[in-house]
């Protein structure tokens, strides 16, 4: 059997998420910078001739019909191949964090799959696909750092300078429904410019979703407290929330570990706390044909 072994899945960050407004059907508009880290979710395949999809777990248990499940049947479906899969899958993009690991381990399956069949479908016909899985799954599909606007489904590839990022997942997560369907939630932030966003890049804008996400999770709040007491390179740095989740980031200098950051509380039992740096391309861009 035909296999694809240490397939890496990579986390994204938002550098910042402004809503600009609301559709009459009540989807949200907005402007954010989706970027890459390297902070990846492993998955492992081998082909089954059986047709049969079948997931191994190989540390946290995920739900039956999860969505790399769920990507690898709608490819099946699509393309009408009689070809199965076992998929292995190591989490560690922890969840409900804003950093899009579900997400992009159904990215990562529909590139992979697509690469072990030999189905040979595009990157733009694996967005299609993919768009029906979750609105973040296409940024992953095309694998580059991008500005984004509407409702998540039009992308302006962008590159970034390289730089690090302390990275917190307190152990609450969120629920990215409770926030969007918040009276309190600010909708109408005045649209901004890719070049406005260059000049100052990892400090440019804010949140819109953060105030509503900290009264739903204090933890939040404990975090940013802790990442802007960090005085480094004679800087404050500062924190903010990615995407929807309780994850919050800060761009630090590069080469900083952990012991130069302050103590962590004593309190913080399972909190997630990385050092992580950013990438310019997904692991896997080039294993879909490219429809430029």
């Amino acid at each position: 059997m035909k296999s694809l072994n240490n397939v890496l899945a990579p986390a994204k960050l938002n550098l910042f998420l402004h809503i600009t407004g609301r559709r009459p059907d009540g989807y949200h508009l907005l402007q954010s910078v989706f970027m890459l880290i390297d902070w990846y979710d492993t998955l492992h395949f081998e082909s089954r001739s059986d047709g049969h999809i079948s997931r191994e777990d190989l540390n946290v248990p995920l739900p039956p019909d999860d969505l790399i499940t769920r990507a690898a049947r709608l490819l099946q479906h699509a393309t009408g191949t009689a070809q199965g899969a076992h998929i292995a899958i190591e989490k560690s993009i922890p969840a409900q964090a804003g950093m899009g690991g579900g997400s992009s381990d159904a990215a990562t399956c529909l590139l992979a799959l697509n690469k072990l069949w030999g189905l040979g479908l595009s990157v733009k016909q694996l967005a299609e696909l993919g768009l029906k899985l979750g609105a973040d799954v296409p940024f992953f599909l095309h694998g580059q750092n991008a500005w984004v606007e509407g409702v998540g489904e039009i992308m302006t590839p962008i590159s970034l300078p390289p730089a690090q990022f302390a990275v917190i997942k307190p152990s609450e997560g969120l629920e990215t429904a409770k926030i969007f369907g918040s009276e309190a939630l600010k909708r109408d932030t005045k649209p901004a410019t890719i070049s406005v966003f260059a000049a100052d890049p990892y400090g440019f804008g804010h949140n819109d979703l953060q105030p509503v996400a900290q009264r739903l999770c204090p933890q939040i709040s404990d975090a940013i407290a802790w990442l802007d007491s960090a005085r480094l390179a004679s800087a404050v740095v500062k924190g903010r929330m990615t995407g929807s989740g309780s994850a919050v980031f800060a761009q630090v200098p590069r080469g900083t570990d952990l012991s130069q950051m302050p103590q962590v509380p004593a309190t913080w039992q399972n909190w997630k706390i990385q050092m992580r740096g950013n990438l310019e391309v997904h692991p896997q861009k080039g294993w879909a044909s490219s429809d430029d």
